[in-house]
């Protein structure tokens, strides 16, 4: 029983005369308004009459609707769940719901969120009600405009939304984070819709000069190539517009004596105005303005500023939300590097009160150019860090020294061992002010601009003393919380990885809707990062063994069906990276990425082919990998003088044929052989950098023990290495000197890495 929109109103089609929802009387109408309704759409507008039935006829929004994406899938599936279209005009918003109530089996209804109150959306409920209960199917409920719901309409349909009674399928051209409810918002999935490109809008005017039946096939239009190319540019992403316009065109047109309508460039411009400034005090171009306008600050372009705030002012812009948003930036964009700008702002803002418009637009210039030109630091953001620790951390106890003293230093001690800093030189004392288990934790990073240039080395040389003083308290033989939490803070495998993972992440170029395959998904470092970073992309991953599996499965099995991660297993990166999952789904990936695959690769040109295959010809292939020859050697840290200099010269040797086993894939490269690999097959390198990490580490009694372990293991210790060179004296010998110079130390220890970016070289031969 479909529902047809017709004015602003729904109308409810039913499929027989006999429906017993209707009485016969409401039948005979609709009939009648659907006889009215099938010749409004003969006669209807070019735009109309072209807007596309199914998805193969949709152009444009590829982002979200090209095979292997995620709305795309729901809809063929027909598993759709609450969801918003959010876009400018004539991007296909409510085309896209036509086409889900053609393709969906459930029950379609439609209404108009301006035109419709209460007591239609009741009557929509009761009618999906009793829909489910005689055909135990669902109904969509398509609301244009939604962004216009009241609170009344919003209380009517909520529960039923969340119950399950009807998916709502929304429209709107405002945002619907800030213009539609929250409730409504927080229920569903968000789709934006983009203006579309000039290509897409050349291939809606072919399929109208192609189209017999609800276009212009068969007239002999003959239209110029300049004129096609100004119509798609003066629409302005807008398909509505563009058709509206070469219907203009081709109806004021006469043939010429062999039947042909020229169209040439001087009617294209006839046919089609010129695009308007866009600004919306309520709308998107309202935020989209501003926020140019504060990028253009924080990149320090002056000019940029000046022209979008002009913008914001010709447009009528308050003047004193554009001093608030100043205001804010020059705390968030330039903070410490400037103290001075928040008060010239401030001051500025003060003198437009003072003087009012026009004068007041010199005082809203020099607080931009101030900003803009000022030097930039982001280090307020330190707070928020703390924020997190506070929010994640174990709470901390105040140390003791630090606690007020005026009411328990008799009976607890509270006060006792603090150092007053004014009586000391410079007004500070090395001391304890973070809690046991925050202690080393860094949440202020200065940055090298302007003021913070300054005070940065006063402030890393006071931390230095800190943790001096911090590591000589401790009693590095004991195993208590306060020795391992050193450790944790000072030198982590997690922490490493974190650093890694956010430099591979600052190469990938990730988009919202990005389509991606992740290669190696065991750990979810990678992929939980790019779940969060694209969330309205489909996201694919591999792994290795059940275990992996097994994890991500259980980690994400919460999710909605469409949002989940699809995970394949293979046995190893060699086993055909299970291409025929890919082939089936006829898919092609924009970015492939992943960490540490050398180790599971053995025919890595084999590899490598795969990946081209499985890239789209604009994709990229991002790799990060550790490389082991080039990573810290203990030698590095010993005193020659005081092991020997020949058994220093021995370690050296020993250490450096570690790495010089031709058949051990997890040494015999470095990041040169992983570059010309990837030549070799296909891949044109676009950027390679092999950043070095040197994480604060401290040396522990265990770690020790661990490296000299003589215990049999799946991979010999550093010891057993050292066997096949040295003597067990010798290792013996350096053991000890390594406890003695190293263990209770925090050391740089030092890591080097290969991140790098290749897209796919379409003419292999070439």
């Amino acid at each position: 029983m479909p529902l047809t929109e017709l004015n602003g109103a729904f109308i409810l089609r039913p499929s027989s005369l006999n429906h017993p929802y209707f009485p016969l009387q409401r039948q005979f109408v609709n009939l009648f308004e659907y006889s009215l309704e099938q010749e409004l759409r003969q006669n209807a507008p070019l735009a109309e009459r072209m807007r596309p039935t199914t998805l193969d006829e949709f152009f444009g929004q590829a982002h979200i609707l090209a095979k292997g994406r995620l709305l795309r899938r729901a809809i063929q599936a027909d598993q759709l769940s609450s969801l918003i279209f959010y876009g400018p005009p004539g991007t296909g918003k409510t085309t896209l719901a036509r086409i889900i109530a053609n393709t969906t089996k459930a029950q379609f209804l439609s209404i108009n969120a301006v035109l419709s109150g209460v007591k239609d959306i009741r009557e929509c409920i009761a009618t999906a009600k009793q829909f489910r209960e005689d055909y135990q199917k669902r109904t969509i409920l398509f609301v244009d405009e939604v962004h216009r719901f009241n609170k009344a309409q919003q209380d009517a349909l909520l529960p039923h939304v969340e119950n399950g009674v009807i998916i709502l399928v929304g429209a709107t051209t405002e945002n619907p984070y800030f213009e539609v409810n929250k409730a409504l918002v927080s229920r569903s999935r968000i789709f934006e819709l983009k203006s579309l490109n000039e290509d897409d809008l050349e291939q809606v005017l072919d399929h109208v000069l192609q189209n017999e039946k609800r276009g212009y096939g068969k007239l002999k239009i003959e239209l110029a190539p300049e004129a096609k190319k100004h119509l798609c540019q003066v629409a302005n992403g807008d398909a509505r517009a563009l058709l509206n316009a070469f219907e203009l065109a081709v109806t004021t047109s006469r043939p010429d004596e062999a039947g042909k309508i020229q169209i040439d460039l001087a009617i294209a411009e006839e046919s089609i105005q010129k695009r308007a400034v866009l600004y919306d005090k309520d709308g998107d171009s309202h935020y989209d303005t501003i926020s140019a306008f504060i990028k253009s600050i924080r990149g320090s372009d002056p000019d940029a500023a000046l022209y979008w705030m002009a913008k914001m002012v010709y447009s009528g812009e308050d003047p004193k939300f554009i001093f608030r948003r100043m205001i804010i930036s020059a705390g968030e964009d330039i903070g410490m590097a400037d103290p001075h700008a928040l008060q010239v702002v401030m001051s500025a803002a003060q003198a437009f009160d003072y003087v009012g418009m026009p004068e007041g637009r010199f005082h809203l210039a020099q607080a931009c150019l101030y900003l803009a030109t000022a030097p930039k630091s982001n280090t307020t953001f330190a707070f928020f860090d703390a924020l997190t620790a506070i929010s994640k951390e174990k709470e901390g106890e105040v140390p003791n020294h630090l606690k007020d003293s005026k009411r328990d230093k008799e009976g607890f001690g509270h006060g006792e061992g603090y150092l007053y800093p004014h009586a000391y030189k410079d007004h500070w004392a090395a001391q304890q002010y973070l809690p046991d288990s925050l202690q080393g934790k860094l949440f202020y990073q200065p940055s090298e601009q302007g003021y913070e240039a300054k005070i940065k080395d006063q402030v890393t040389r006071r931390r230095e003393a800190q943790l001096a003083v911090m590591l000589e308290s401790n009693n590095l033989d004991s195993q208590s919380a306060e020795f391992h939490w050193q450790d944790r803070t000072m030198g982590s495998t997690g922490e490493l990885l974190e650093k890694v993972r956010d430099r591979l992440f600052s190469l990938l170029p990730y988009q919202r809707n990005s389509l991606t395959l992740n290669l190696n998904a065991g750990s979810g470092l990678l992929l939980g990062e790019i779940l969060r970073k694209a969330p309205d992309g489909s996201h694919y991953a591999q792994v290795f063994t059940e275990a992996e599996e097994s994890i991500l499965r259980n980690q994400y099995q919460g999710s909605e069906l469409f949002s989940q991660p699809i995970i394949h297993r293979i046995p190893t990166l060699n086993a055909s990276l299970n291409l025929k999952a890919y082939e089936q789904e006829d898919i092609q990936f924009e970015i492939i990425f992943g960490m540490n695959l050398t180790s599971k690769i053995g025919e890595k040109g084999e590899v490598w082919q795969q990946l081209h295959s499985l890239l789209q010809e604009a994709g990229s292939l991002v790799l990060c990998e550790n490389i082991p020859v080039k990573g810290q050697r203990l030698s590095a840290f010993l005193e020659e003088e005081r092991l020997g200099s020949e058994l220093f010269q021995k370690l050296q040797d020993a250490e450096s044929k570690i790495y010089e086993d031709s058949e051990n894939p997890l040494v015999n490269w470095d990041e040169t052989d992983l570059s010309e690999q990837l030549s070799r097959n296909g891949f044109q390198i676009k950027q390679l950098e092999t950043p070095v990490f040197h994480t604060e580490t401290l040396i522990s009694y265990h770690k020790l023990a661990q490296w000299f372990s003589e215990e049999i293991a799946p991979k010999p210790s550093y010891a057993q290495h050292l066997l096949e060179s040295l003597s067990a004296a010798e290792v013996q010998k350096i053991k000890q000197q390594l406890t003695t110079q190293l263990v209770g130390k925090a050391i740089q220890w030092k890591t080097t890495w290969v991140l790098l970016l290749a897209s796919p070289v379409v003419d292999l031969t070439a």
